[in-house]
């Protein structure tokens, strides 16, 4: 039969195509009959040259999409991430097992790209001729990358003035057409999905299940680094949620397929002032609640109304996994420390280890658990954040570890304040 699309609401079965919502409301997911596949086929894939199987998304192609002729494939390669141990990092958490898988290494700076892979080499191979996307940054990003290395028209559309330039820069520099629109994420992901629909553009945001099935990889990288052996908790920044739906799917295809013994718990972390699965997650409720005006310094997951929620709550709810809320405070704070490591994120990605640090302190994770925190994007997308930080110029913000730069004059007495500086503690 072949991959498949299936409602997660009623069920219903369709061929893959460009319609990713149900008629009952759901989002369709991609299902797969998996042929018999076995650690040791992507095992021997490591370290490979031979395309596309050097990529780390498609190292794992019959857990991605079997059917797929690898000619359609659009690859850059994307993925291959390491997984960092810091003992600074260990320390300001609380666990002395903690590791942090960077997807800030990816091509673009960010973890899209191993949705945006999958995505657009299905964009292709249905024959479409322009894809779109709305986004906060990164999606924008990887998307405009993609199109123009497959030959596809991008277009993107972003809220404006809540970009970061980083992020801007890079979807102007690849050529695709920039959209701003007045107002935030929520109103430029309405209008993206009705330009879809009446224009006929191919959608490349993480409703389309075919991005779910690429972001899964992050789950069978590590994992696969980690000898198969699963740690305790996987903690991931949440914003559109498309990540906390394909680590949930991940976990569980592997279960079934028994690649891996046990479930890991997944921890979604989300910012105080975009918070809606946290609030929809405390209140044990079964509808979420869009926050009308989300608000955080972490652009990136800066999201009121999260397209993936659905998905995203059966994922934690499958690894008996929870939902925690960082202040900016704790997110910026965090970030000093993962930079301060000489591994660097951008804010939405220290959002992991804050929630890490706030459940060890709260007695959910215990400090002999095992921890893999996941860093979805690169130091530079935000650099202008990062500098504001240390200046201590971000508003409402208090920088409890800040490197404030050191001035000095050009004369004698710029020396003297320079031998008198490095002869005292550093």
């Amino acid at each position: 039969m072949g991959s498949t699309f299936r409602c997660i609401r009623c069920n219903k079965i369709i061929e893959p195509g460009t319609n990713f919502r149900c008629r009952c409301g759901g989002l369709y997911e991609v299902r797969h009959d998996f042929d018999d596949v076995t650690r040791e086929l992507f095992d021997e894939r490591l370290g490979t040259t031979k395309k596309p199987y050097d990529s780390g998304v498609w190292r794992f192609k019959e857990l991605v999409y079997p059917e797929i002729d690898a000619g359609a494939i659009v690859s850059r390669p994307e993925g291959n991430t390491n997984l960092y141990r810091c003992g600074i990092v260990c320390d300001y958490v609380g666990v002395k097992d903690l590791s942090m898988k960077h997807e800030g290494e990816n091509p673009t700076g960010s973890f899209k790209d191993r949705g945006m892979t999958v995505a657009v080499s299905e964009a292709r191979r249905l024959g479409a001729s322009t894809v779109a996307c709305a986004s906060t940054g990164n999606t924008s990003a990887s998307m405009a990358a993609y199109a123009a290395q497959s030959g596809l028209n991008g277009v993107v559309f972003v809220p404006e003035g809540e970009i970061a330039y980083g992020k801007l820069s890079q979807a102007l520099a690849y050529g695709a057409k920039v959209i701003q629109v007045r107002g935030n994420f929520d109103d430029a992901m309405r209008l993206v999905e009705e330009a879809s629909s009446e224009i006929g553009y191919y959608l490349l945001n993480s409703l389309n299940p075919w991005r779910v099935e690429g972001q899964k990889t992050i789950i069978f990288e590590l994992l696969q680094q980690r000898s198969w052996t699963a740690p305790d908790w996987i903690i991931a920044p949440g914003g559109n949620l498309g990540n906390t739906s394909a680590f949930g799917k991940a976990i569980k295809e592997l279960q079934e397929l028994r690649l891996i013994d046990r479930a890991p718990r997944i921890a979604v972390i989300q910012a105080e002032g975009a918070n809606p699965l946290y609030r929809l997650w405390s209140s044990k409720g079964d509808q979420l609640e869009p926050v009308e005006k989300p608000h955080t310094v972490a652009s990136a997951i800066k999201i009121g109304a999260p397209v993936s929620w659905e998905k995203a709550v059966k994922a934690v709810a499958y690894t008996k996994g929870v939902v925690e809320q960082v202040s900016d405070d704790e997110i910026m704070d965090a970030k000093a420390i993962v930079d301060r490591s000489g591994v660097g994120c951008e804010p939405a990605s220290a959002a992991s280890v804050a929630g890490a640090k706030k459940l060890v302190e709260r007695g959910v994770i215990s400090s002999n658990e095992s921890v893999v925190c996941v860093l979805t994007g690169n130091l530079l997308k935000d650099p202008e954040t990062t500098v504001n930080y240390h200046l201590g110029k971000l508003k409402g913000i208090t920088p409890r570890a800040s490197n404030k730069p050191i001035v000095l004059d050009p004369g004698s007495s710029g020396m003297q304040d320079l031998k008198a500086l490095f002869t005292s503690a550093w």
